[in-house]
């Protein structure tokens, strides 16, 4: 895991309508970075809905949220539209933001042992350095959580 007060990694990706996006291109603004497993399933549909439903007000306060899996572009296409996903979704098939935010790790499920995203939240400053970090997150209530958690600041 990354710690706050650190340059967050850039990275360029692309989202799920084919553009390039770059961290670098939010200076400026503050942006919640979350890494999730998989689209479409139960936890990560979960997180993207509670995401999608604060996303007004995370807009109202200037925050840019971006999600990234390994999930191809396509899936993500597919999943911002079955749940009606406003925010940025990326694509990292060769886990090139997965690796440098140090969220691709050993995971344990029913005694099975295999690499895989951990789910975990950045939030990064309008400088572009990491502010918070929230690992292992629950997908039920990132999102609230990091609302008022900028509430306080």
């Amino acid at each position: 895991m990354l710690e706050a007060n650190r340059k967050a990694p850039d990275f360029t990706l692309t989202d799920k309508d084919g553009r390039q996006v770059s961290l670098s291109d939010f200076l400026g603004k503050k942006v919640v970075l979350y890494f999730y497993p998989k689209d479409n399933t139960p936890g990560c549909t979960r997180q993207a809905c509670a995401f999608a439903a604060a996303y007004e007000q995370f807009k109202a306060r200037d925050v840019v949220v971006i999600g990234i899996s390994k999930d191809s572009t396509a899936s993500h296409q597919k999943f911002a539209q079955k749940y009606n996903l406003p925010f940025i979704l990326l694509s990292d098939p060769e886990l090139q933001a997965i690796q440098a935010y140090d969220v691709w790790q050993e995971k344990k499920l029913y005694g099975k042992v295999s690499m895989g995203v951990v789910r975990t939240t950045y939030i990064i400053d309008e400088q572009g350095n990491i502010e918070k970090v929230m690992p292992k997150v629950k997908p039920d209530t990132n999102a609230a959580e990091i609302l008022d958690y900028l509430a306080k600041k």
